[in-house]
């Protein structure tokens, strides 16, 4: 936004804002991201897998690398079937059948000797297109219209070999006057001194000073040193030479020839020659041998197809930096001016979105370095994806026909006199008194009139379980939990249970034991990172053996063990602490998963297990646990286990022993 240069303080210029990210775009969306980031984490994907793929996937309203990439390669298939490169050649054979069919209609009428003379020296011209034009460099033309033709081919070959070499100056080189074209040759032994003495080592400092005092008109991108400069010029001298590189070798042969009629200096052409052959000494490292197959219909001159040539270059490194796939890549190393110009601003935004995402997750503390130096989700990120878990478990409680709410009674207890702010999935009862306080402090503060209730005014009661409680989620981490999808679901239910002992029952202690051919105790970032690995053996036995273990160092809580699984037991832990395995499980196996769960029952707890899929094996095994220990058997679908899950804690701290 400016004012209005005539100075009206109430009249103001709107625009769109070049200086920097835009300061009222919207804030970029950390919540989405990280749960999708989350998700790929669960699914056995590592945090910097999980992180590339978000990226290369996008997020609501933002494409990914993968869409950008793929719009690129679809710009560039477009360049290359819509044109083709013999535009100037076929422009100067029209000029030239134009020149020559006014010549022979002036000479008809004409019926000397002289007339019949130049008409049978124009029939005797040769085939080609740039003999032709050399032939008639000194022939005195009768016709205006002819002679015009014919300095419209010089002027276009002028321009055109400028174009190629310097980018928009055809535009400038429409209206030539021979001043012009001393003033551009003059220009052009300049510079080529100035790259010769760079070459050479020189200090070339002032020199390129003077020289862009002189003759800056000629270029519009403005370079600040002449190191810019050489870049601009061999970038493009190095398309144009892209362009010859894929004309066949009769076009390449006639196009160089015509260039010595170029404005009819001949000399334009050799500092031409001369300034590529600088430039390719002084930037080696440009595509000098390159080429590009153009079988389009759409005829381009050779400032055009240096162009096209130049627009296919920056695709494909706008393609390299878009992979991420070379060492150090940062989103950062997008050159977003590029982006903007082949694919459109919109594109641009997206690619400043996805740096912003990435570089807003670090800052925000959502990733961190591991001591490996590998990265991981933060506890910052678990705390937040506990949430968003255990939101989506208490909605599908709620969400059930015919049952209580179990978050309300979840939550009831004792008042402890205290008073804490409102948080969403609180449902403790309100504290009327402090929250109408806050409400009055506020409106009175703020010089309002009117006193309204806003949701930071609230305080509710703080309550809490007398009672405290002893949790041992043990989780089959077994083949077939990846293998028929509950791996990612087994997870979730971890973290929202996790989440909600950890902030609404902050006495309990939980204890997370994975099992699949032995067992261990895990914390809830080991358990979320934990990847799928193939592997025999399901050992019910040493994951009971670690949850009495838990139970026993808490005596005076309440014991609660639930087993979330999808197999029969298959192993089991001997005493040298060597884990057996056997399909279909010896009576050994059961009998000593089964003293486990005796012994649980000793201790005042029984097992709930969760049973997954329909194995009437397991069916038939989970049956004895509950007889056995007085436990209880759940069958939930997949999208219910988590409700199932942190609906059987809550009830068991409600009740005593089931």
């Amino acid at each position: 936004m400016t004012a209005d240069p005539a100075g009206s303080s109430d009249r103001w210029n709107y625009g769109p804002w070049h200086d920097g990210p835009d300061p009222l775009a919207p804030p970029v969306d950390l919540r989405d991201a990280l749960d999708q980031l989350g998700r790929d984490v669960m699914n056995g994907s590592s945090p910097r897998s999980a992180l590339e793929e978000l990226l290369r996937r996008g997020t609501e309203g933002t494409r990914g690398l993968d869409d950008l990439t793929r719009r690129l390669w679809e710009q560039r298939s477009r360049i290359q079937r819509r044109h083709n490169l013999d535009g100037t050649l076929t422009e100067v054979r029209e000029l030239l059948d134009r020149a020559l069919s006014a010549e022979k209609r002036a000479l008809f009428p004409d019926p000397s000797d002289d007339a019949r003379f130049r008409e049978a020296q124009l029939d005797a011209l040769p085939a080609g297109t740039a003999a032709a034009v050399n032939e008639l460099a000194n022939y005195d033309w009768q016709s205006d219209e002819a002679r015009a033709a014919y300095e419209q081919i010089r002027d276009k070959l002028g321009q055109d070999l400028m174009e190629s070499r310097f980018q928009g100056m055809k535009q400038a080189l429409e209206q030539m006057s021979p001043e012009d074209v001393e003033r551009i040759r003059r220009m052009m032994a300049d510079l080529n001194d100035l790259l010769l003495a760079h070459l050479r080592g020189d200090d070339t400092d002032e020199r390129f000073q003077a020289f862009m005092r002189e003759h800056g008109e000629f270029f519009p991108e403005n370079p600040r040193t002449v190191e810019e400069l050489i870049d601009a010029l061999a970038a493009r001298s190095a398309a144009a030479q892209r362009m010859m590189n894929s004309m066949s070798a009769e076009q390449r042969a006639e196009l160089s020839e015509l260039m010595g009629n170029a404005f009819g200096d001949p000399r334009l052409a050799e500092q031409v020659s001369t300034l590529d052959a600088n430039l390719r000494a002084l930037r080696p490292g440009e595509d000098w041998t390159g080429s590009a197959r153009m079988r389009g219909n759409n005829p381009l001159g050779m400032g055009e197809g240096a162009q096209a040539m130049q627009d296919l270059a920056e695709l494909d490194a706008l393609a390299e930096q878009l992979s991420q796939s070379y060492p150090g890549a940062r989103l950062e190393d997008i050159d977003l001016e590029a982006l903007q110009r082949q694919l459109g601003d919109e594109a641009g935004v997206d690619a400043r979105r996805l740096s912003e995402l990435e570089r807003e997750m670090r800052r925000a503390g959502l990733l961190e370095r591991a001591a490996d130096g590998s990265l991981q989700l933060s506890p910052k990120a678990l705390r937040r994806l506990g949430e968003t878990a255990l939101s989506d478990v208490l909605s599908a409680m709620r969400s059930r026909k015919g049952e209580r709410d179990t978050a309300n009674a979840g939550a009831a207890g004792e008042p402890t006199g205290a008073t804490r702010p409102w948080e969403f999935g609180s449902t403790e009862a309100w504290d009327v008194s402090r929250t109408l306080r806050n409400a009055v402090l506020r409106s009175a503060s703020a010089g309002e009139a009117r006193i309204g209730i806003e949701v930071a005014d609230v305080e509710v009661v703080e309550t809490e379980q007398r009672a405290r409680a002893a949790v041992a989620l043990c989780v089959d981490t077994s083949w077939s939990m990846v293998q028929d999808d509950r791996w990612l679901p087994m997870k979730r239910t971890a973290l929202a249970l996790h989440q909600l002992i950890s902030t609404r029952f902050r006495s309990d202690e939980l204890q997370l034991i994975t099992f699949g051919r032995q067992a261990a105790t895990v914390d809830i970032g080991e358990l979320t990172a934990l990847e799928g690995v193939w592997e025999q053996g399901t050992n019910l036995h040493h994951a009971l053996l670690l949850a009495g273990r838990h139970l026993r160092r808490h005596p005076g809580a309440k014991p609660v063990v639930l087993v979330v699984t999808d197999g029969e037991p298959t192993a089991h832990l001997e005493p040298d602490g060597e884990a057996e395995f056997h399909y279909p499980p010896t009576p050994r196996t059961l009998r000593k998963t089964l003293a486990e769960v005796d012994a649980l029952a000793k201790l005042g707890a029984s097992v709930t297990v969760f049973m997954l899929g329909e194995d009437p094996r397991l069916a038939e095994f989970v049956d004895i646990v509950a007889r056995r220990g007085g436990g209880r058997v759940v069958n939930p679908d997949i999208d219910g286990l988590g409700s199932a899950v942190v609906g059987d804690y809550l009830r068991t701290r409600r009740s005593g022993r089931r």
